[in-house]
Formats: structure tokens, sequence, C-alpha cells
């Protein structure tokens, strides 16, 4: 079905070269991942020596995960939570006042599973502001979540949110 070796990368996936991307790993093992939890100044300010347009005060826990940060922007006073990854293959916009909390998952990227060269593709995730995602949720490409969400833990969120409350499971309901 698939022919894997047919597969190629879109030229400028990646939005930087392949120097800065490695870099970027380095930064993240050697400097981010392993700080303290209360230096959320340090990993701001490395994320935006990197592209990325991090508002005041973010909290950003060290074991969270961040592909390519010059893909990312986050809003005044937001919290990124233990071991969220912010998968961001395409452009990932937090707004401010909005948590994301542990183990949740914004994924921006996938493949087109019809096609036999398994072609890969990435389209934006923007949650607004005064949000909070609770433990454990995804949320997969393309999907936008208006102001004053609460998305209930363990949730899947595969299309937008555009209406404000609070939802939950899987498939996704409103309360």
């Amino acid at each position: 079905m698939y022919q894997l070796k047919e597969f190629k990368l879109p030229e400028g996936f990646r939005g930087r070269n392949a120097f800065t991307v490695q870099l970027w790993w380095l930064v993240y093992f050697f400097l981010f991942k392993p700080s303290p939890q209360f230096m959320y100044g340090w990993r701001r300010f490395l994320l935006r020596l990197f592209g990325s347009k991090i508002g005041k005060k973010v909290i950003l826990r060290p074991s969270c995960q961040i592909t390519y940060p010059w893909k990312l922007e986050i809003g005044d006073y937001s919290w990124i939570g233990d071991e969220v990854v912010l998968y961001t293959l395409g452009k990932i916009k937090i707004g401010s006042n909005t948590v994301i909390s542990q183990r949740s998952y914004l994924c921006t990227g996938s493949h087109d599973y019809t096609k036999t060269d398994f072609p890969i593709f990435a389209k934006p995730i923007l949650i607004h502001d005064s949000c909070w995602l609770a433990a454990d949720v995804f949320v997969s490409p393309g999907v936008e979540i208006v102001d004053e969400v609460i998305v209930g833990a363990r949730s899947s969120v595969f299309k937008s949110i555009l209406e404000k409350g609070m939802y939950k499971g899987t498939p996704l309901k409103k309360e």
C-alpha cells in the first residue's frame, strides 16, 4: 500500500535550516529541559532566542516539548504544564490567561494516508484567551478554540470549538 521510499519532506517545512533545527534540539536537551522548575524566565528567554513570541509571565514547565519554537506564540500569563507536547510542525498560537494542563498534546501535523507516498502536512492550531485544556487533552491539526472554553481531562478535539462553554469526552460534547 505505502511506498515510503517516495516520501519527500516539503521544502521549507521545518521553517529553518537543518543547523538551526539541530541547535534547538541541543539547547532544549541541555539547557531547557534540565532547568529547575522555578526558572520560567530562562525558558521564556530560550524560546524567544529561537523566534517564539512569548508573552509576559508565561509559565512553561521544563518537561514540556516544543518541536519548532519559531512556530509558537503564547499570550500573557498563560501556563504550559508538565509533559505537554506542542508539536509545532505548523503554527500554534495560544492566547492570554490560558492553561494547557499536563500531558496535553497539540498536534499541528499528520500524514495523508490516502496517498502512497504518505505526504506530511501541517495545519495551525489557535487557542484563544481564558481557556483551560485539562490533563491529557488531544487537539488535532487545524483546530480553533474560542475564548472561555474548558475542555475536560482526556478529551479529544478534532473539530473547532466556536462557542464558549465546557466540553468533554471523545467524541467531544458540550456540557
